[in-house]
């Protein structure tokens, strides 16, 4: 099994057990509904996070391509990152709206980047 893989599976498995944990937990009168979902939407935030970071760490076989694994990588790390930290911290609203929008932005500067890399090669 490759790293890539199994790590994906560990965070898979995590995120579930995460979840289980906290209802578990909510069930026993320990916790409260808006904290399961805080917990478990902040262990998203981390996980895209940490895919983000796995992305810098890839093989790309060429100049370009390992430009946009960087970019896409600290893009998505960064608004992981945000995500999480909004959900841990922020009213539900606030992590909400702003979460999504840093995913959303994440995601806008990685295509972007790739965009502005096809015009510089047409126009080369």
């Amino acid at each position: 099994m490759t790293e890539e893989l199994s790590g994906s599976i560990a965070w898979g498995g995590g995120l579930i057990a995460i979840a289980l944990a906290a209802t578990f937990a909510r069930q026993a009168g320990l916790i409260d509904g808006d904290t399961v979902t805080r917990i478990v939407m902040t262990a998203t935030g981390l996980m895209v996070a940490w895919y983000g970071n796995r992305m810098t760490k890839t093989f790309a076989p060429s100049d370009l391509a390992r430009g946009v694994t960087r970019v896409g990588g600290w893009s998505m790390a960064l608004s992981g990152l945000i995500y999480a930290g909004l959900w841990a911290f922020a009213s539900f609203e606030v992590a909400l709206w702003l979460g999504c929008g840093a995913i959303l932005a994440g995601i806008a500067v990685t295509v972007g980047y790739c965009l502005s890399l096809r015009s510089k090669a047409e126009t080369a």
